[in-house]
């Protein structure tokens, strides 16, 4: 994985590559600095690149009960903290365009949902900003057709756009990562990153929530780094089996830490082929 200069704050020629984890949601301020602290001091070790993530509304829930997140008010706050307190770059999803000017007042990085990859006035929004733009494939997208999404936000004159992989739907309650698509996509002139935890989501698959296979995750990440992938994208919890949202898929402390150094001991990466 190369070096990516995401934002100033980013830009390290020394990086070996940029990570993108948090929380799938932004639950409370004390959780959201508990993660980017110990991700901060992982990623600090390692001497990658982290850029913190979480979102103040998952709009798109299983069912009409499950827990959103704090809105958007208190949410960009928790993130301004993060950014205050550890001089950390931030990425959020964005679902309306109403959202788009006070999101991008906090965050570096505007992520589109993969459900609303095709909203063009959400991408035009997100591009008119000038930040960067991370557009999510969706599952239902074949990479090719990505370059849609693409042209939306590079018809604002803006140019710093990320496509990620987060698995595509072949059948009920399952994803299916193709490795080829990173290539295709990175084709496109983007940078590419791999989402490693949603795409070992199964969606609905308990019924009225996601249920997710993470002990697929290294084995996966480390697929995408040898295609030469930009960042690599994960949700981590201190304790996943409590987090409000994609608790399945995501991945704790330990976990997270022994990815990275798999990924990192890659032969690809040791032997400066990416």
């Amino acid at each position: 994985m190369k070096e990516f200069n995401i934002t100033d704050k980013s830009a390290n020629s020394e990086s070996r590559f940029v990570l993108i984890a948090g929380p799938c949601v932004a639950e409370s301020m004390e959780l959201c600095i508990e993660v980017a602290e110990k991700m901060q001091q992982i990623t600090s070790a390692l001497n990658i690149t982290y850029v913190f993530k979480a979102s103040f509304d998952k709009a798109n829930r299983s069912s009409v009960n499950s827990p959103r997140g704090p809105g958007l008010k208190q949410g960009l706050s928790y993130l301004d903290a993060v950014k205050q307190k550890l001089n950390l770059p931030v990425v959020t999803d964005i679902h309306e365009t109403a959202q788009v000017k006070e999101v991008s007042e906090i965050a570096d990085i505007l992520q589109i949902p993969a459900y609303l990859c095709r909203q063009t006035d959400l991408l035009v929004a997100a591009g008119n900003t000038g930040k960067t733009v991370n557009i999510k494939k969706g599952q239902f997208m074949a990479p090719e057709d990505m370059k849609g999404a693409v042209d939306k936000v590079k018809s604002t004159g803006n140019n710093k756009i990320m496509l990620t992989e987060r698995g595509t739907s072949f059948g009920y309650h399952n994803l299916v990562v193709d490795m080829r698509s990173l290539i295709t996509m990175k084709e496109l002139g983007v940078k590419v990153v791999f989402d490693a935890t949603h795409s070992v989501q199964l969606p609905g698959g308990l019924g009225n929530a996601s249920g997710g296979q993470r002990e697929f995750v290294k084995p996966l990440a480390c697929a995408a780094a040898a295609t030469g992938i930009d960042a690599l994208f994960m949700e981590v919890h201190p304790n996943p089996e409590k987090s409000l949202s994609d608790g399945p898929n995501s991945v704790n402390f330990e976990m997270a830490e022994d990815i990275l150094k798999s990924v990192l001991s890659h032969s690809a990466i040791q032997q400066g082929v990416l």
